[in-house]
């Protein structure tokens, strides 16, 4: 069926495969030329080659026969990618198009326009290509980055904000599939730069944060997503342009680093996105001299950058591509296609907008002459671009459908959109606790839109929610002579203020566009009146408001994040996002309250059974012995209280908290109160994760450490069996003391490591204004790998073996330790205290202090992780850092006993249960992770962890001061939580040598007649 088009002006015939074009001809009227779509390869070139070709594989015999049909000047413009627009009219055609009939380019790189218009283009330059054209686009954030009638997605910060890794596959999925429907085969995404220079005006919000791992994990899942499509993905900018802030589209930025500051850094995220198969890399245009000195050489032309580091060090085998030549970082020194020459001899496999197309086929032929570079090596490339062109399906015909094409490109965009403003969105700050927002909130409520300029979808969602919300509009463009005005009438008519921030800029440049009304107006409302202040856009511009009550990071600003965000304040949603990068000083990155509303009345939380002790065959006399044990610990300075809990076939029998949070201040433990559990961390969270693991068959316990954790490979570590790992007899040093390698002789931290607030590059939060250089974790790992091994399988119980456990589990999971046992446990299993870093959720005054530690971090440790290799470790770690009240460890405790289920719902199968419970060892007594009675327990004076304990039990203790044993035979469970290093710290042993925690275990045992 024939069809016509017309597009600027030109008429199109497309029958089929083919096009029939009318271009502009010398005679009276248009010439027609026909081009079909090419095949593979043409007939006559089948039958020549056919006889060679039989033994190779299809991409060879494809790659081979193209290269073939190239003489010497196309084959090098198959190096070459050119701008194409759908906007630009008729003589930006005729430019494109002589590209490609005379020059023969290798592909095109569409940027502004509009989808069909571009489909149509780019279905008319295929059809006159004498090679299919790699079609590319630089869409960080979707096609609608660049096209109108395309929804955009959010940027990449606002993704790193997220903790669900998976979402950002899902990113990815989406751009590829859009790239797919309009025939672009390379999307130039992600952006992999650790953005830790908040002023970087070219990289910024398109980075997904300052964290290294950060951005890694979540690139390397945006990778995936696309690849799976097979859409290429391009990481990019090597080797890293974060930490700058000169734009290199104007000028070229210079980072005076050092390698090793790079590699700890900058390079990694790309180290990683490489070891995940990413097939395109970008060479960024920066001057770094710890790379390469030579003067007014950017990476992109930088032989030792990209032949020797890149494509040497690192062995990149995939495609090596320039960012744009055209742009001022390099184009001040080359130009006429010399740059396009200085690339290819770098080690550049494709040069993305050179100045000339014909210019740069012409410099790269002369280099060739000269010597720089031979035959051989352009050849050897052009070969890997022809088979990139292969596995991208450019082997096969290329024709774009227009109908219904815009609908396609934005179908699923806003549900994608909602799942990560959902993920994303983040609580900064509720100190005036206005945070959620109801219908019954007390009061008259305004809200207020500054910088909008009409009732947006925020506020038209809050008055949905709230109808008797009035609303105000602050515009850009209003003067400070009306904020007075403005403040006083809503200090006069309402008792508290939502105010929200929109249509400021991306760009750091001139306060982000935000005017000073608008900051005006805004901070006096924060400082005269209950509010809440929701920030739609880049994060950094919080740095305005940071002394406001309540604070909501919202990173985008269009209509379903402002429905999302309406939502979220009003309780609809719980908020789980968190900072990607500091913003302030006192809001550094990772902060964010985790808050879930109360849950429905409907959604009723499993409720443990509490029942007199008779009911299940015990005595609540014998049990009142435990009262008189607690007491005469607190008493003898064993600790100055806690929480005990037992239960007796599944329900609670006793549950009491005694003393207080310490000797001074006597504040009263409380049932609600949360300890740091220390090594019962190993089993109430690494372990757990490990036995799910083990069950969806991820894990192997007679695999080896190197199996699973790339970094360790080439060190004497790679070989631990994780069976040897989980029983402690892998070899492993018992624990080793971080902290006293980062402080002086007084115990004071090294100020080069530590600063008393957060930033870009001390992020990882030790203590209260105590903030470790985020590099330094690295360093930690280095010296786990170059510590001593003894020789496995003897019995040396560390805290080593567990920290590689919980690394493990997140490479696997993908997600962090705390995030992982979070989402697969503790959350179905209701348990609403247990978790790490507990200040992020509650406050100080529920939280048991630990210790006043005399040296290192010098200040009472109170919701940070006494352990101070965990806490150097950011709180999470897979030997400590756990922290729960007693009732949310009975649920945890009792879903095991009951054989890995409860209410209904299976955590852990039961025979992986029996398989890690069991006594394992032939030189010790522990389990699979799990610690055990000893196996002569009861006899020659030995009771532990009470004389009256079956050999089926198991369970842990923590150095703080707490325990949970579990006896299947007994169908008993026992929760011992205190601080006893509260007084005294490690040295104080009384709870140890007094056998409080054994005494108490035995009284249960007594309770129930003796019986085991």
């Amino acid at each position: 069926m024939m069809k016509q088009l017309t597009i600027l002006g030109l008429s199109f015939l497309c029958l089929g495969g083919s096009v029939l074009m009318a271009l502009p001809g010398k005679g009276p009227g248009p010439r027609l030329v026909k081009r079909n779509v090419p095949k593979e390869v043409s007939e006559s070139t089948q039958i020549r080659k056919k006889a060679s070709f039989r033994q190779e594989d299809p991409a060879k015999r494809w790659v081979d026969s193209v290269f073939e049909s190239l003489n010497d000047e196309e084959r090098i413009a198959q190096l070459i990618m050119i701008r194409a627009h759908s906007n630009l009219g008729a003589d930006h055609i005729r430019k494109v198009t002589k590209d490609i009939q005379d020059n023969k380019v290798g592909g095109l790189i569409f940027f502004q326009g509009g989808p069909v218009r571009q489909a149509n283009l780019t279905n008319y330059y295929q059809s006159i290509s004498k090679v299919p054209l790699m079609i590319a686009i630089d869409g960080e954030w979707g096609l609608g980055m660049r096209l109108d009638s395309v929804t955009a997605l959010p940027r990449n910060l606002m993704l790193g904000a997220m903790q669900d890794s998976a979402l950002a596959y899902d990113y990815g999925k989406q751009l590829a599939m859009q790239c797919k429907r309009l025939g672009i085969h390379v999307d130039y995404a992600p952006d992999m730069d650790v953005n830790n220079n908040p002023n970087n005006p070219v990289i910024n919000d398109r980075s997904f944060g300052q964290d290294k791992f950060q951005v890694a994990r979540m690139g390397i899942q945006v990778i995936k997503g696309m690849q799976d499509q097979n859409v290429m993905a391009v990481a990019k900018h090597f080797p890293g342009h974060g930490d700058t802030d000169v734009d290199s589209h104007y000028d070229m930025p210079v980072i005076r680093k050092s390698r090793a500051a790079l590699d700890s850094l900058e390079l990694y995220p790309f180290r990683r996105a490489i070891d995940a198969g990413v097939q395109s890399v970008m060479m960024a245009h920066l001057y770094v001299p710890a790379l390469d000195s030579t003067p007014n050489t950017p990476t992109s032309i930088s032989h030792k950058a990209i032949t020797d580091y890149l494509k040497g060090e690192l062995g990149y085998k995939g495609i090596v591509i320039t960012d744009a030549l055209e742009m001022k970082g390099i184009a001040k020194f080359y130009s006429k296609g010399e740059e396009a020459a200085r690339s290819l001899l770098a080690g550049n496999d494709m040069m993305m907008l050179p100045s000339t197309a014909s210019g740069s086929v012409d410099a790269i032929k002369r280099a060739i002459r000269r010597g720089d570079i031979t035959w051989n090596e352009v050849n050897e490339r052009v070969k890997k671009v022809l088979l990139a062109k292969y596995k991208l399906g450019l082997n096969k015909p290329q024709f774009i459908d227009v109908n219904n094409l815009t609908a396609d490109l934005n179908a699923g965009s806003d549900s994608l959109t909602k799942r990560i403003a959902e993920q994303a969105i983040t609580l900064v700050k509720n100190d005036n606790s206005l945070i959620p927002f109801t219908q019954h909130t007390p009061g008259k409520l305004a809200v207020i839109a500054v910088g909008a300029d009409v009732n947006n979808a925020f506020v038209q969602t809050i008055k949905t929610l709230r109808p008797d919300v009035n609303s105000f509009i602050f515009t850009a463009r209003q003067p400070e002579t009306q904020v007075a005005q403005v403040v006083e009438r809503l200090k006069k008519d309402y008792q508290a203020v939502i105010i929200s921030l929109h249509n400021y800029s991306r760009r750091p440049f001139n306060n982000f566009g935000i005017s000073s009304a608008e900051r005006l107006l805004i901070q006096q409302l924060q400082q005269e009146m209950p509010s809440a202040t929701v920030v739609f856009g880049n994060p950094y511009a919080i740095q305005y408001f940071c002394e406001g009550p309540t604070i909501i990071a919202a990173y985008e600003d269009d209509p379903v994040t402002q429905q999302t965000a309406a939502n979220m304040l009003f309780g609809q949603q719980p908020y789980k996002g968190k900072l990607p990068v500091t913003v302030c000083p006192n809001f550094p990155y990772g902060t964010g309250i985790v808050y879930t509303p109360p849950a429905p009345v409907a959604q009723v939380k499993f409720e443990l059974e509490r029942v007199k002790p008779e009911t299940v065959g015990m005595s609540s006399l014998a049990l009142r012995k435990i009262d008189v044990l607690a007491n005469d610990m607190i008493a003898k300075g064993a600790a100055p209280g806690c929480q005990i809990l037992a239960m007796k076939d599944g329900k609670i029998v006793y549950d009491k908290t005694f003393g207080s949070f310490d000797y001074s201040t006597r504040e009263p433990v409380t049932s609600s109160a949360l300890y740091d559990l220390a090594s019962v961390t190993k089993i109430c969270a690494t372990t757990i994760a490990v036995m799910r693991l083990y069950d969806e068959g991820k894990l192997s316990l007679d695999a080896k450490l190197g199996d699973y954790l790339p970094w360790v490979k080439g060190t004497d570590k790679a070989g631990l069996r994780i069976r040897d790992i989980l029983l402690h007899q892998a070899g492993l040093v018992a624990f080793i003391p971080f902290y006293k390698d980062v402080v002086d002789a007084r115990g004071i931290p090294d100020t080069a490591l530590f600063h008393t607030y957060a930033d870009s590059v001390y992020a990882v939060r030790v203590a209260e204004h105590l903030y470790m250089k985020s590099s330094y974790v690295d360093t930690m790992f280095q010296k786990i790998l170059a510590s001593p091994l003894k020789s496995p399988g003897s019995y040396i119980y560390s805290d080593n073996d567990f920290i590689f456990l919980g690394k493990i589990v997140e490479q696997i999971t993908g997600k962090k330790l705390n995030r992982y046992v979070k989402e697969t446990f503790y959350e179905p299993l209701g348990m609403t205290t247990a978790g790490f870093r507990p200040r992020e959720r509650f406050q100080l005054s529920q939280l048991a202090p630990t210790e006043s530690e005399p040296i290192f971090r010098r200040q009472w440790i109170r919701g940070d992780v006494h352990d101070p290799g965990a806490a150097m470790f950011g709180g999470v770690a897979g030997h400590a850092g756990l922290f729960s009240n007693a009732e949310d460890l009975a649920l945890l405790m009792q879903m095991l006993l009951n054989g890995g289920s409860l209410a209904g719902k299976e955590y852990i199968k039961p025979e992986t249960i029996q398989l890690f419970t069991a006594y394992s060892s032939n030189v010790s007594r522990r389990g699979l992770g799990f610690d055990k009675p000893e196996k002569n327990n009861g006899r020659k004076g030995e009771a532990y962890p009470a004389k009256s304990a079956s050999p089926l039990t198991y369970g842990h203790t923590g150095f703080t001061g707490t325990c949970v044993w579990v006896d299947p035979q007994s169908q008993l469970l026992f929760i011992f939580l205190s601080n006893r290093v509260c007084s005294a710290g490690g040295e104080n042993k009384k709870l140890i040598t007094h056998h409080v925690r054994e005494n108490i275990m035995e009284v249960l045992y007594e309770a129930m007649g003796g019986k085991k």
